[in-house]
């Protein structure tokens, strides 16, 4: 299918910070902390995030029962002004649809987005996808690209020319390694906001390649929030600065099948939320990484502690 060109003047997601919000799980039963939620989405607000991405896959939306869903948005909307992004598990059109339609419900004015996964490889399948889900619910989209959640793998110019043929998309969360290759094309090529996730760890290299900024979670989002701005302000060298003492958590993080695990566990030493519990089929904590857990987040402390004393956060 051939490129089509971005759309001009179309709307677009504003840049910066979105943080996407884990879901707080408390006790042996692993039921929903509406408490812990509500002062960690508190405490994104309080440090000038752009907006909230929440029900997205940190936030384990695909183990979530409907009502738990629309419980942890509620909390979400009553604890916050900030914007949403809300994400949505299914696949399948219909089933997105009705999703979006609760999420609408509830959300009002509040939802800037709705975030849906490339369900396919075929940009025609895609498009129709969105067509669909426009037609029905009148949603604005983030498109985000994460085939390790979907399994799904879309090319970058199958990508691009579903973007450009879809007035909805007003963003694309590129999340397919090596991403600040999909970002450098995606960014020259479509005409809305392109976000990196994956915990912040090639943030550097997609604000070099056009990012408009991050969409993602991590224990210490204070340093994703002064490298961007460090950017926007100042350029490569500032923003490396802000974000270089945070590498190694943010390394430590991104283990593959613990990274869920190993983020809920900082927040929980952090004070953020009361328990680290995950939900199956996500592994739990791994006991032998909490001595290099320990060192990571002291080092992130000490330099949260200079950036605040130096007013750079």
């Amino acid at each position: 299918m051939p490129l089509s060109s971005a759309p001009k003047n179309r709307e677009s997601l504003p840049p910066g910070v979105w943080g996407v919000v884990a879901t707080p799980f408390q006790g042996s039963t692993l039921d929903v902390d509406l408490d812990s939620l509500a002062g960690l989405v508190e405490h994104y607000q309080g440090i000038g995030t752009t907006g909230l991405t929440v029900l997205g896959v940190f936030g384990e939306a695909s183990s979530l029962t409907p009502q738990e869903r629309r419980e942890v948005l509620e909390t979400v909307i009553d604890s916050t002004t900030l914007p949403l992004v809300v994400g949505i598990t299914a696949l399948a059109t219909r089933p997105a649809i009705e999703e979006i339609l609760a999420a609408q419900e509830v959300a009002g004015p509040r939802l800037a987005a709705v975030m849906v996964q490339a369900n396919s490889a075929r940009a025609e399948t895609v498009i129709a996808h969105l067509d669909a889900i426009h037609r029905a619910t009148g949603a604005k989209v983030v498109l985000q690209d994460y085939p390790l959640a979907s399994g799904v793998s879309i090319p970058t110019p199958a990508l691009i020319s579903t973007v450009n043929a879809c007035s909805s998309v007003i963003a694309v969360k590129a999340e397919a390694p090596p991403t600040s290759v999909a970002v450098a094309e995606l960014s020259a090529a479509v005409g809305v906001s392109v976000f990196g996730g994956l915990g912040g760890q090639g943030l550097l290299d997609e604000l070099l390649a056009g990012a408009a900024g991050a969409m993602t979670g991590f224990s210490y989002p204070e340093a994703l929030i002064a490298c961007v701005r460090a950017w926007q302000d100042e350029g490569y060298a500032a923003a490396e600065r802000e974000l270089q003492p945070y590498l190694p958590l943010i390394n430590f993080e991104q283990q593959a099948k613990v990274a869920l695990a190993i983020r809920k566990e900082c927040l929980r030493e952090r004070g953020l939320i009361k328990d680290s519990g995950v939900r199956a089929p996500a592994a739990g904590f791994p006991g032998v990484l909490r001595e290099a857990m320990n060192v990571h987040l002291a080092e992130a402390a000490a330099a949260l502690t200079a950036h605040t004393t130096a007013g750079s956060i």
